[in-house]
């Protein structure tokens, strides 16, 4: 699922750079840069959804188990034969907890923070074209959107890798399949 998601975050880069690509004059297409922007941005949105809600999966599926380990309760939905001491599995699943909890708060601001900047570029744009802002108020959020992108996407490509490896590490503790979650 990373790499499905780091695909999309790739493609929406692509898409927010041959936007400004296009607002910019360095390519030529039958396309202005303002019929570029809106499926641009409504897939920027699509993808950073689907970042954000994996990186809640990933962390409520995390505390769900330490809960099972926990509280003691339905453990035979981690182990066929619940083993006798469970402290070091409460230990490392403590670990995972903490590290997908790291992994949403440093990613999911900066999905906000794209997707509210996005989202002022591009009602800003509107106004700049009907003559209700100046150009330079509009260019200025979507430096701010670039920059908080670009940040955001190194964020997210990071943590997507550490995320994948703890969901096989934990899927590894409890010897779940990795084809399912």
């Amino acid at each position: 699922m990373a790499y499905l998601l780091r695909t999309l975050i790739i493609l929406m880069i692509f898409g927010i750079g041959l936007t400004l690509g296009t607002a910019f004059h360095l390519f030529s297409f039958q396309f202005s840069h303002i019929q570029i922007a809106i499926p641009a941005f409504i897939y920027t949105i699509f993808a950073q959804a689907f970042v954000m809600f994996y990186f809640i999966g990933v962390s409520r599926l995390t505390n769900n188990v330490y809960l099972i380990l926990k509280d003691q309760k339905n453990l035979n939905e981690l182990f066929e034969d619940p083993p006798k001491d469970l402290a070091p599995y409460t230990k490392k699943v403590f670990q995972f907890v903490q590290e997908s909890t790291r992994g949403k708060r440093q990613t999911i601001p900066w999905t906000m923070l794209i997707l509210t900047l996005g989202t002022l570029g591009f009602l800003l744009g509107g106004a700049h074209d009907t003559g209700v802002v100046s150009k330079t108020t509009h260019i200025g959020v979507v430096y701010g959107f670039l920059a908080a992108t670009i940040i955001g996407f190194f964020r997210q490509w990071h943590y997507l890798g550490r995320a994948h490896i703890l969901l096989r590490k934990l899927k590894a503790l409890f010897s779940i399949p990795d084809n399912s979650m």
